[in-house]
């Protein structure tokens, strides 16, 4: 087992590895940019390297300045947590060939997933059903395009194979329609990733988000820890994850989940990672593979009482699972909330000091959060602040639960969306029946356009 670990993120993230790392009695590296030299987990951490300005660029995405910190602090493996580097074939192949381990799966299969083409391609080669699209990345000749998308039948949305967190894609409803979509999500692609290609999908009209919790070793050996609800999203960030999935039969979970263990295996897969299904007509599609921790592992760690970040570290250091599928239990139900500081329903960023904080508790309430009273929100990253994840033996009283941590939780001086989770733990949608991935927005822009 590793004596050292240098954790290259910032926020919950952080913390939560640095506990897990605690808990398996491994000392912790934090590196940290100026803007976040007083956090919680740099204080908390064994030692600490400051890598750079506030700006991502010139800190949590500087290669060079966390494989320095990683050498000057004698750390022996880096986790990246999620965000940043962590789905980053590159850095993972620069700690690799630096010396050190990277808590992750292997480069070579972060890059081929990390190509939403490729992996479409590899998850068809595994029997894995994926939405019907173009096979590939789309031709030039925006003739040829317009042949493949009549054929898929609109509507459809063109993706940039090396997307990711909502961004680069287009939902295009006509023929005449499709020509500035594709040449704009090329461009769009190009810039933002550094890759022009783009595919097209058919666009399924109300589908949900269901995604599928993986656990692998270097051996060989898979299973899966079922699956998340994420279906409360807007602009495909989630903002309510919930396990298990309403609505999906222990038989199609079994089906799905032994697909995914498979695919798995034919692709070499090492650590933990999820596979994003959209979901409709009881039919499952493939989307993507996160090659990394979710957001949203909390849930899947409540039902199953499994650590996924310790058993991240343990596989990256070389040990076989201990688990076997018959092993996996599924018990009660869990909520996981994000916290954001923004705007409840404008959803614009809330950057300040926090003036006044007090956690919620009780009963199956969990909160994972770097935030302190006094804590300063910066402006430069993601604006989540906290998660609160409650559980219990059914989904009523995990939302009952939920409802009342929320109301308990005090965060002044800066707005969050706090009121925007209460409203939705009420919506009788929401607690009466599966929702579709637009069902926020949509209830959204009816509050934005009562507001007007």
């Amino acid at each position: 087992m590793f004596e050292k670990i240098l954790i290259a993120n910032r926020g919950e993230i952080a913390l939560r590895i640095q506990r897990a790392c605690r808990t398996m009695g491994i000392k912790t590296v934090a590196v940290h940019s100026e803007a976040d030299a007083e956090a919680k987990y740099v204080k908390l951490a064994d030692e600490s390297v400051c890598i750079g300005p506030a700006a991502s660029a010139q800190s949590y995405l500087n290669i060079p300045a966390i494989i320095s910190a990683a050498e000057v602090t004698d750390a022996e493996a880096i986790h990246p947590g999620y965000g940043f580097l962590s789905e980053n074939a590159d850095f993972a192949e620069r700690v690799e060939k630096s010396g050190f381990f990277f808590i992750g799966p292997r480069p070579d299969t972060i890059r081929l997933m990390g190509d939403k083409v490729s992996a479409k391609n590899a998850m068809r080669q595994a029997g894995v059903p994926c939405v019907p699209g173009s096979g590939g990345a789309l031709p030039e000749s925006l003739d040829e395009v317009k042949k493949i998308v009549k054929e898929i039948g609109y509507p459809v949305i063109i993706k940039a194979a090396g997307g990711g967190g909502g961004r680069g894609m287009r939902v295009v409803h006509t023929e005449a329609a499709l020509s500035n979509a594709v040449i704009t999500t090329r461009n769009e692609a190009q810039t933002a990733f550094g890759n022009p290609v783009v595919y097209a999908e058919k666009y399924l009209e109300n589908p949900r988000h269901i995604e599928f919790q993986v656990l692998a070793d270097e051996y060989g050996n898979v299973v899966h820890l079922g699956e998340r609800d994420c279906s409360m999203q807007r602009r495909h960030q989630k903002i309510i994850e919930e396990a298990p999935a309403r609505g999906i039969s222990v038989q199609l979970r079994d089906k799905i989940g032994e697909l995914c263990v498979e695919a798995c295996k034919r692709i070499n897969y090492r650590g933990v990672g999820t596979f994003e299904f959209l979901y409709e007509n009881n039919e499952f599609y493939f989307i993507e593979m996160n090659t990394r921790l979710q957001v949203e592992h909390p849930v899947t760690e409540a039902i199953t009482g499994i650590d996924l970040v310790q058993a991240q570290i343990r596989v990256a250091a070389g040990e076989k699972l201990s688990l076997q599928q018959k092993d996996i239990v599924f018990k009660g139900h869990a909520i996981e909330c994000r916290i954001n500081a923004e705007d409840p329903y404008k959803l614009t960023p809330s950057a300040g000091r926090i003036t006044q904080y007090h956690a919620p508790g009780g009963p199956g309430i969990r909160v994972d959060s770097h935030i302190y009273h006094n804590y300063r929100v910066p402006p430069y990253y993601d604006s989540m602040i906290a998660k609160v994840i409650a559980y219990g033996d059914d989904r009523d009283l995990a939302i009952a639960r939920m409802r009342i941590a929320l109301t308990e939780m005090i965060v002044e001086g800066i707005k969050t969306n706090i009121p925007l989770h209460l409203d939705l733990l009420t919506d009788c949608n929401f607690l009466s029946g599966p929702v579709s991935i637009h069902h926020l927005e949509g209830k959204l822009a009816l509050y934005n356009k009562k507001s007007t």
